[in-house]
């Protein structure tokens, strides 16, 4: 996440045209353990689920939820853990030691002539991808499924070399695609605007990966009055990505700048498109000023200029895609700010659906300030038969004393789905994510 941001005053009225209309409401029916984020914890800060499907048996797939400095957590879809995985020691003294901070699934990866389905971590801490090969036949044993088979020789993904690892603008969000029979993964690097693509690469039976492309976003905007804004950061840094999807049909892929907006990129033969931010947050152009006594931006809302959107508060965070036949599906981004999920179209400029809250249920708590989120269409046995939306909460409860809590909560597509007062699309049929190089 960027620099926390303060209000000065009062939020800005409504705009003109109503705003965003009430997000409705739904719950989730499973969740995993609470973490925490201290030295009793393990220093586990929930970030990221990903998803991966069973091919032989759905009811036995598996959600997959990094904990950043803790590393990987496996779960059913019951929210039992299944398996742990610790992030890489530190390679020496001063050296930072690994942290997992997002997680996407490769499917049908070829492996030492074998495909094989791949769990991606980026490593914010080491500046690398981490590969783990998920086994199905471990999984319907009841054993620990993910393996590591990272190559010797991945290295950095930004830094140039070792010591600049260590200054951590390094590997940070992260979204994986296939196309043409290759494997690819955007990844963007923490406190830069800067995107990577790489595609991956079979090295003697582990995964290693090479550049295809590297795009900039903007750090800075002109404003319809023609004054130049930029969104507040950190002293040293500038607007970062995190949230990140790829439209698997369409190719494109999906950006969320945290303090700025959504972003639409086409992907094509390993290369970067035009970027076309079709949504802002509401911070968007807000005067500000950085408390440098405490470490905040504090953002001038009474001199609000208006260019900013109503349907997302910053952080603009995780970003997941529901494919539904002929085109047609959903967008769903995390507004961090306000607890809240936008929903948008995924054809044409993406229009907006409607928004939803993740609230306190029978046998869950609700979701605040999620920073990723995945979706899928397809059937997930009794439990999800007609798909799931997995979501990180960043305010797991009931608390444990003053212990920072967090985790992952699944929502029954169908349960979302029929919370809008025009029902979402539920299409269990049209995509399915091993189909690697499908295209619409």
């Amino acid at each position: 996440m960027a620099a926390v941001l303060l209000v000065a005053a009062a939020a800005p009225a409504a705009p003109a045209d109503g705003g965003a209309p009430q997000p409705v409401r739904t719950t989730a029916t499973a969740e995993t353990p609470a973490v925490h984020d201290d030295e009793a914890g393990g220093n586990a800060d929930a970030d990221d689920p990903a998803v991966w499907v069973d091919p032989e048996s759905p009811g036995r797939s598996l959600v997959l939820g990094t904990l950043k400095d803790a590393g990987l957590d496996v779960y059913g879809l019951n929210g039992r853990r299944l398996q742990h995985i610790g992030a890489p020691p530190a390679p020496g003294e001063g050296s930072e030691p690994g942290r997992f901070n997002n997680v996407d699934i490769v499917y049908g990866f070829e492996l030492d002539g074998h495909p094989t389905d791949l769990a991606l971590v980026s490593d914010r801490g080491r500046d690398r991808l981490r590969a783990y090969a998920i086994d199905p036949a471990a999984v319907a044993a009841g054993e620990p499924p993910l393996t590591e088979v990272t190559a010797a020789s991945a290295g950095p993904v930004f830094a140039a070399d070792e010591e600049e690892v260590d200054e951590q603008h390094t590997a940070y969000g992260l979204a994986s695609y296939s196309d043409d029979g290759e494997a690819y993964a955007v990844v963007s690097r923490r406190a830069e605007t800067r995107l990577k693509l790489l595609r991956l690469k079979d090295e003697g039976g582990r995964v290693g990966y090479a550049t295809e492309d590297t795009a900039d976003l903007p750090g800075s905007f002109t404003l319809p009055d023609g004054k130049n804004w930029e969104p507040c950061t950190d002293p040293g840094e500038r607007a970062q990505v995190e949230g990140m999807a790829v439209d698997q049909e369409k190719g494109v892929l999906y950006a969320a700048q945290e303090d700025v907006g959504l972003w639409r990129i086409a992907l094509d033969d390993g290369e970067f498109g035009g970027p076309s931010l079709f949504d802002k947050v509401r911070e968007y152009g807000v005067p500000w000023t950085y408390d440098e006594a405490k470490e905040e931006c504090v953002l001038d809302t009474d001199n609000d200029p208006g260019h900013g959107g109503n349907r997302l508060s910053a952080d603009a965070e995780g970003v997941t895609v529901y494919h539904a036949g002929d085109g047609e599906g959903y967008v769903l981004a995390s507004s961090q700010g306000d607890d809240t999920f936008a929903v948008y179209g995924r054809g044409g400029r993406n229009p907006y659906i409607g928004s939803f809250t993740v609230a306190d249920g029978p046998e869950t708590d609700g979701v605040q300030h999620s920073d990723g989120a995945m979706a899928l269409n397809v059937p997930l046995g009794r439990a999800f038969p007609k798909g799931l939306l997995a979501t990180h909460d960043g305010e797991a409860t009931p608390a444990d004393g003053e212990r920072e809590s967090t985790g992952f909560k699944f929502v029954r597509w169908d349960d979302l789905a029929a919370a809008f007062p025009a029902p979402l699309t539920v299409d269990t049929d049209s995509f399915d994510p091993r189909d690697t190089d499908r295209r619409g």
